[in-house]
């Protein structure tokens, strides 16, 4: 029988190269347990990165509109608080104007002017909030507030219904104020007359939010609001039958506007339907391709596990036979 032998040197490096091959082998096996997928991507796919690819663009794409959708979600949430919190003011102006103006009291028109002050105040805010950095009811303008101060807006209608005596003269000064493109559009909005371009929610789909500050409902409330913060001024020096007729008639005016702000809120509401249906759906999809593409490159764990505990016994027992290797010598033999 023929005996092959190799010297100890070359054994030395036998035992140092099976230990890095073995090693290797644990590296790549508990990356592959770490993350859930295979190192050699390009073994398991047979180089056809394709399919692979047409995943990655997918997903790149659906998130996206993951982005797009969240901020439009933000940003209709704001405002349908915004349009609510207006349509809690008119309702809360309404009521106390048609109830006041069933008294001929000077204590009652100024209890009712003050209270509207105060109701244009939380309207204007509510129309000046931002989400993200951006205004809401500005148009394309974004980056500014869409309205001055109420006391800014109050002081310029005054200057126009100065003279005037009659309820009729009022309202329609005040209507021709604000529908006047060099009148309220010019003094106090500062937005846009451009609305929002559509949000692209999905793929083929978008949702436009044509609502801003100077729209017919809104610039309505806010010239109502406004005349009646204005009656009880004694630059105006309207006699008490003409503040209670005028009151009454803003109440029955706001009661009506109140019905177009609802309106507001219900064609939101509409588009913010849209866009949680579009999140659900490119969550969906974004799911279905994911878990496409772990198919794709995913290491099965119970295999690679199995594959982790072998190679680890045999680097064990390749460390014991180079230990034993390791303690041979003539003297030990000849014991």
């Amino acid at each position: 029988m023929n005996l092959t032998s190799i010297g100890d040197h070359a054994r030395g490096l036998t035992l140092k190269s099976r230990a890095t091959d073995i090693k290797s082998q644990i590296e790549t096996l508990s990356y592959e347990m770490s993350t859930g997928k295979v190192q050699d991507v390009s073994g398991r796919l047979d180089g056809d990165y394709s399919h692979l690819l047409d995943l990655d663009r997918n997903l790149a794409r659906l998130n996206a509109f993951r982005v797009s959708t969240a901020e439009a979600v933000l940003f209709t949430d704001a405002m349908q608080q915004s349009l609510t919190t207006i349509d809690q003011s008119v309702g809360e102006i309404t009521g106390a104007l048609l109830s006041f103006g069933t008294s001929n009291q000077a204590v009652t028109h100024e209890n009712a002017s003050v209270q509207a002050k105060n109701e244009l105040d939380t309207v204007i805010s509510a129309l000046n909030t931002r989400a993200g950095g951006r205004s809401l009811f500005s148009g394309t303008a974004t980056d500014v507030s869409p309205l001055l101060s109420a006391d800014a807006l109050l002081s310029a209608l005054k200057t126009e219904l100065t003279g005037l005596a009659t309820v009729t003269d009022i309202r329609q000064a005040a209507e021709d104020w604000f529908n006047d493109a060099a009148g309220f559009d010019a003094v106090i909005y500062q937005g846009s007359a451009s609305t929002l371009v559509p949000m692209q929610i999905s793929e083929n789909e978008s949702v436009t939010i044509p609502i801003t500050a100077i729209d017919p409902a809104i610039k309505a409330a806010l010239r109502d609001i406004a005349v009646a913060a204005v009656v009880s001024d004694s630059a105006l020096a309207l006699p008490r039958a003409q503040r209670t007729a005028l009151f009454t008639q803003l109440g029955v005016d706001l009661a009506n506007t109140q019905n177009d702000t609802i309106n507001l809120r219900a064609q939101l509401g509409a588009a913010q339907a849209r866009v949680e249906q579009a999140s659900t759906r490119n969550s969906a999809a974004r799911t279905s391709l994911e878990y496409s593409r772990n198919e794709l490159i995913a290491a099965d764990p119970y295999q690679t596990a199995a594959q982790l505990q072998t190679v680890q016994f045999q680097l064990e027992s390749l460390y014991s036979v180079t230990v034993r290797n390791a303690n041979l010598s003539l003297v030990n033999f000849l014991r």
